[in-house]
């Protein structure tokens, strides 16, 4: 009789607008971003990690539903997916990809991806989170990957 022991198979977990998903070293995150822009956190030995896809930086006027597709809701998920598993959110390290302009001969200046990417930012900034790298802005789409663990995010550009 042997004494395997049951290790959990990596897990893909592809990331739509508005999704917010934590795994642990070996598990992928995958998605597709325009003016979106996604954050990744993860503990500085990279054992867990943790992806948002945010739509919007700010949630229209009125009440109704918190969605996480809203930067603050998504940050907050982000944050509680992390304390779950036991990690202080502030002594992560980040990166922030995408905010893309999807429609440059309609908004040559100050589009909803410049929006997102200041308010992602300007959020980290103020929760004391290292930002290691960031790809923002441009007219590109990007798919992003990253696999819990010492490799960096891999972002690949789709020109529109």
């Amino acid at each position: 009789m042997t004494n395997a022991r049951s290790v959990a198979a990596p897990v893909v977990k592809v990331l739509h607008p508005g999704d917010v998903a934590c795994g642990a070293e070996g598990d992928r995150f995958e998605t597709l971003l325009g003016s979106c822009v996604a954050i990744i956190l993860t503990d500085p030995r990279r054992t867990l990690g943790a992806m948002c896809h945010i739509v919007h930086s700010r949630r229209p006027g009125g009440e109704g539903h918190v969605s996480s597709a809203y930067a603050g809701a998504a940050l907050a998920t982000l944050f509680a997916l992390l304390r779950a598993r036991g990690l202080n959110p502030a002594l992560c390290d980040a990166w922030v990809v995408g905010g893309g302009n999807m429609f440059p001969a309609l908004a040559p200046h100050g589009h909803v991806g410049d929006d997102n990417v200041r308010w992602v930012l300007g959020a980290l900034e103020a929760h004391g989170i290292r930002l290691l790298s960031s790809d923002v802005g441009g007219n590109a789409y990007r798919r992003l990957a990253w696999t819990v663990g010492r490799a960096d995010p891999e972002v690949e550009s789709v020109q529109v």
